[in-house]
This record gives structure tokens, sequence and C-alpha cells, in this order.
């Protein structure tokens, strides 16, 4: 019981006095240091499971990340997190290899200040082990993981990793039999232990090379250090009117090469799933005159850059290889002073982007959880990402499916070897080829009427606008419409701020931040009667529909494409009503959402929410050695948002 007494000092505050049992309460460390991260919380669950933790194959940042949340995981639900350190080395050599891990170990920040979420690559090592790929070696695994009474075991890695696990698995009753049977282990050790091996894997690969999952742990950050290089080599290459031939990554993949090619506008790219020529018809197997062909028609258009991305494993249609040099060659007889720049190991390193960090969060959680769930008659799953969703899918059909992309290229078929990659990769690939290489290759595939496609941007600037505005204008250009700019949102629409813009009017915009057209929350007027998803206190004023709709008349706008956040969307909906009394406005509107607060409904992402995500963390990061030279020291960060957290 409380005894409360209240009292005024001489001052008049009032004080507070609580009589208690001092012994009832154990008194505070003196030294505690003080932490942004949450105390450990009690288990709310015991199963008694020890699992270990191994990464194996080529590092991939976001790996650290996954370690800490399978930790933290695992203790809240009252198991025992091991670190198997130096990958599947650390489980045959057993002894200091293989460490509990307590909430402390994956804190914050380390005595060596290093981050576990934030930190690249993989703090519990990793390396390339031939013993293990041998019965004997496995053999010595299995009496390591009893020793320490491990019986769940959660890989991080790439295909051939999680093959050797799943292998491990199949064997494990027949290694604990000859254990026994041999006098190394006794029946007690074994006992519990002897029926199955839980194995989890999840994928940790800078090449998203995976097959049934959309993304790997390590792939999204390696793709912002080459975007970051390469933008790096742009401004030397406008300086010189330079070619630069850049080599990426990806023995068996092209990922890498494709989205890296889409965000830097290269003039080419080559990929192992989709060889050159691309006009076969035209070139036969003569690629580098394609690639010339196409590099001078965009320096007819007043490119004074030019950029071909190599992927590691590229290969032209007889399958031979296409080597950064050839490239280089072909360019240099067109007379282009041309580089070539390999960007090596430099694209597995670096601190984790957002996204990785929060994959390899998510995918943890869910590898305990999958621990827990395992029994022997289930085949063991793999941890992946399907449609933005955290599934569970079995391990060895994921290997199967990925193994069979290099039998199909090897075969020639390339079109099996597209399809087996996520629906994603065709989709983009499809997207690059319509927005560059087939309108530099072909001829413009006019429509029946010469269509006026208007893009007005409205609310807040936001990261990627531009590269919408010239993804946009390019592909009209190559089907034959004719693009319109409206500058300053609806009330230059009103002006009459409208120009056609040509395809070498959005050159390098796909760089660019903020909004080349410009952009506010002006919003057109509801019409009084109609619903309307408007809040006036967040537009800056209401322009009116009918002027709107006097100005698309008057201009021959034939279709509206709003670029921009929920003005844009409200804005969308307002026009849509409208078009009740103003018969002007019953043309095409398409509406893409860009707010870095991510808040339309209907869409997982936005455009721009992920470039913010990336710079609030890295604020953060640089914030936090500011928090680590002093213990009493607390920063509150506030971000955007507005009504969406």
């Amino acid at each position: 019981m409380w005894n409360v007494a209240v009292k005024v000092d001489p001052i008049g505050n009032t004080i507070n006095f609580v009589a208690s049992n001092r012994f009832e309460f154990e008194p505070a460390p003196v030294d505690l240091p003080v932490t942004t991260e949450p105390a450990p919380p009690k288990p709310i669950v015991s199963r008694n499971k020890k699992i270990g933790i191994l990464t194996s194959g080529g590092d991939s940042c976001g790996m650290n990340a996954a370690v800490r949340s399978i930790t933290r995981v695992s203790l809240q639900k009252g198991c025992v997190p091991f670190a198997i350190y130096e990958g599947y080395q650390g489980l045959v050599d057993g002894g200091e290899k293989i460490k509990e891990l307590r909430w402390d170990d994956v804190r914050g920040y380390t005595l060596s200040n290093i981050r576990y979420l934030a930190k690249g690559g993989t703090l519990i090592g990793t390396a390339r082990c031939k013993e293990f790929r041998t019965r004997e070696g496995r053999l010595k695994a299995c009496y390591n993981l009893i020793k320490n009474g491990i019986d769940a075991l959660v890989v991080i890695g790439g295909d051939g990793s999680l093959t050797g696990a799943d292998t491990f698995r199949a064997e494990w009753t027949g290694l604990v039999d000859e254990l026994v049977s041999t006098g190394k282990l006794t029946k007690e050790e074994s006992a519990h232990l002897r029926n199955d091996l839980a194995i989890v894997g999840l994928v940790g690969s800078i090449d998203n090379d995976m097959s049934s999952t959309d993304i790997t742990i390590g792939a999204v950050t390696s793709l912002h250090r080459i975007c970051e290089s390469v933008d790096s080599l742009t401004s030397t290459a406008q300086s010189h009117q330079r070619a630069f031939v850049v080599e990426v990554m990806g023995r068996h993949c092209g990922w890498l090469a494709l989205m890296a090619a889409i965000a830097v506008g290269a003039d080419c790219c080559f990929l192992p799933e989709r060889p050159p020529p691309f006009n076969q018809e035209k070139y036969g197997n003569n690629w580098e005159q394609e690639m010339c062909d196409i590099v001078a028609k965009n320096r007819s258009f007043g490119n004074r850059k030019s950029l071909v991305i190599v992927c590691e494993g590229a290969i032209d249609k007889d399958l031979n290889p296409i080597k950064p040099d050839q490239v280089k060659k072909a360019l240099e007889k067109i007379g282009l002073d041309t580089r070539v720049t390999t960007l090596g190991h430099v694209q597995r390193g670096g601190s984790t982007c957002a996204f990785d960090r929060y994959l390899a969060t998510v995918q943890g959680v869910e590898a305990v959880e999958a621990v827990l769930r395992s029994n022997r008659d289930v085949p063991a799953p793999m941890i992946g990402m399907f449609q933005n969703k955290i599934v569970s899918i079995p391990l060895m059909e994921a290997v199967k499916l990925t193994q069979e992309v290099a039998t199909s290229i090897a075969k020639k078929d390339f079109a099996h070897a597209m399809q087996l990659r996520d629906p994603g990769f065709t989709s983009s690939f499809n997207s690059y080829m319509e927005s560059g290489l087939r309108a530099s290759l072909e001829k413009s595939q006019a429509t029946p009427k010469n269509l006026r496609v208007a893009i007005l941007h409205c609310g807040a600037p936001a990261g990627g606008m531009n590269a919408a505005t010239r993804i946009l204008v390019r592909l009209c250009h190559s089907r034959g419409l004719t693009p319109l700019a409206i500058r300053n949102g609806f009330s230059g629409l009103v002006n009459g701020e409208i120009s056609e813009m040509a395809w070498e009017d959005v050159r390098g915009w796909q760089v660019l931040g903020g909004t080349q057209l410009g952009t506010n929350r002006d919003h057109p007027e509801p019409i009084q009667g109609v619903n309307s998803t408007l809040n006036p206190s967040e537009v800056d004023h209401l322009v009116n529909t009918g002027a709107i709709a006097y100005n698309l008349q008057k201009h021959n706008i034939n279709a509206l494409v709003i670029i921009g956040g929920f003005e844009g969307f409200s804005a969308q909906i307002a026009l849509t009503e409208a078009r009740k009394v103003y018969p002007a406005l019953c043309i095409p509107m398409v509406y893409l959402p860009a707010t870095i607060s991510n808040n339309i409904p209907g869409t997982d992402f936005s455009i721009g929410s992920d470039t913010a995500l990336n710079v609030i963390v890295e604020a953060c990061d640089r914030i936090r050695l500011s928090a680590n030279a002093s213990r009493k020291r607390v920063f509150v960060v506030e971000v955007h948002g507005g009504n969406c957290g």
C-alpha cells in the first residue's frame, strides 16, 4: 500500500512524498548506458527452440538487419538464438564460432559503434566451405549443432547456400545415427534432436536472381550504389561528350543491369536473359551495329553523353559473352571517345537502404514463425515476397526454378528464361524497350488519330515526378501521340501555359528531383451539389472548373495525365463528377500517385515515397552519430506525413 503525503514548498510548488518499503525494489545500475533501443521484452511464448543463424555465399546489405530481427523475435518467442560465424565453415568448425546471442548483442549500436540495421555486409561473417559439401563435413556440422542443442537453422544466402541447407536436413537423421553408432554422441544427447532439423531460408543476394520471390535482401541497396556511381560518371561524360561502358554484377541474372538502365536512362543494356540484337530481322546477329545505330540516333537528338550498361553475364544469341572492351571498340569505330568502368564490389557495400532494412526485418519475423511451425512432413520453407506480401514457399521448388533459368539460357530458350523471372522483370524490360530502344530502332507506331496528351503536376513535389513525365513523353512519341506540358498545375492550364514537348526536351529528367513542370496545390472547384473528397484547407486556391473545361477544348487536348499527391487524386474525382455539367471533360484522364506520404488509396507505393524514406533514414543515421557521443542526448525527429504515418 502506498502512503502519499502532499505538501507545498515555500514558493508554492506542490510536492508529493511517497512512503514505501525501499527493499521491495532493486537499485538501478549507476552506469547504465543510455540507448535509443527499447529494453528486451519478456518472452511471450515458450517453445524452447534453439535457433542457429548463419549467413553464407556473397554478402549483401540487409543481412545484419535480418540477423537482428531473427534474434529479437526468437527471444520474444522464448527461443534461444545462436550466431554461427563464418557461414558453413563455422558450422563445421564449431567451438567459438557458435555463440549464443542476447538482446544486447544486436542492439542499435555495439561497442565498436557498428549498427546492425545500417551496416552493410554481414557482421557474423561468410565464407566458402568445400568441406560442408562432403558428408564428412556435414557430419561435423551435425555434431556441433547437437552439442549446442540447436534444433533449427535459419540460413541467409543464395540458391547454393539454401540447397546445401536442404541437403543437410535430408541427411539429418542418418547423420545423427552415425554419430551415435560411432560413439561420438550418446543416445541421451541426441534423443530429442534426432527426428528433424528445422531449416528456413532467407534469400540474401544482390542479383535478385531467386525465382518465386519478387525481391531479395540486398538487391535494392546494390541498385542504389550503381545509380549513384553512374550519376557521378554522367557529369564527366557530358563535359567531354564521352561514351561510358559500365559493367555491373549479375553472373546469371540481368536484374541489376536492367533496373539501372531504366533508372539512369542508358542508351543500351545487355542481359543474359534477353540477348541482342533486339531487331533481329534488321540486324541478324550483328549486335554491335544495332547498338551503334541506337547511340548515333540518340546523339543526333543533341545528347552529349552515351551510356551502355553491361551485365557481368551478358551474352549474344550464340551464347558468346559480351564484354565491355568489345562494346568500347565498337563505339570507338563511330568516333566516340569511350571509357570502361567496372563497378565491382562497390555494389555490395555501403549503408543499407531503407527498403532492405524493412525487407530483412519483416522476413526475419516470418522466419522465426516458420521455425515454430516446422515439422518433418513439411518441406523446408523459403521466405520471400510476392506482390508486396511476405510469403513462405517450398525452398527447393524455388531453387529448382532458379536453376532452370540457366538451363533455358544454355538451350537458347530465352523466352522461357524471361518467364521464369518474376513478372516485374518482363514488364520492366518491355517498359525499357518502349521508352528507349524500340523508339530508336523502329518508326513511330502512329495511331489512327493524332491524339494530344497533356501532362500536369498537382500537389507537393515528389522525387520521380520528372522521371514519370520523361517516360510519358517518350512513350507518346513512340506511339505517334503528341505530348503537351501543362506548367504550374491547374492554374497554368487556365492561364494557357501549355506547350508541346519534343523527345529531347526531357533528356536527363530521370535523375532530377522536384518537378520541371512546376506544381502547386490549386484544385478544380467542386460542382455544387456533387460529393467531393476535397478539404478546402489543403489547397492553395480553387480554379474554376468551367475554365478548365474551356481550355481543354480550346487547346484540343484529347487526354489528361495528372501526376501528384492527394490533391491530384481528389482533382481527378472532381473533374470526373463535373462531366455531368461540362462535356469537354469527357476525355480519358489518368492519375499517377506521386507523394512522399504514400497516402493514396488503391496502390502499395506512390512515386517519391521510397526516395523520401531513404532521405529520412540517412538523416537519422547521421543524427545517431551525434546522439552516441553523449549518453544524455535524445533526438526527436519529426518527418512529413500529414494524415498518414
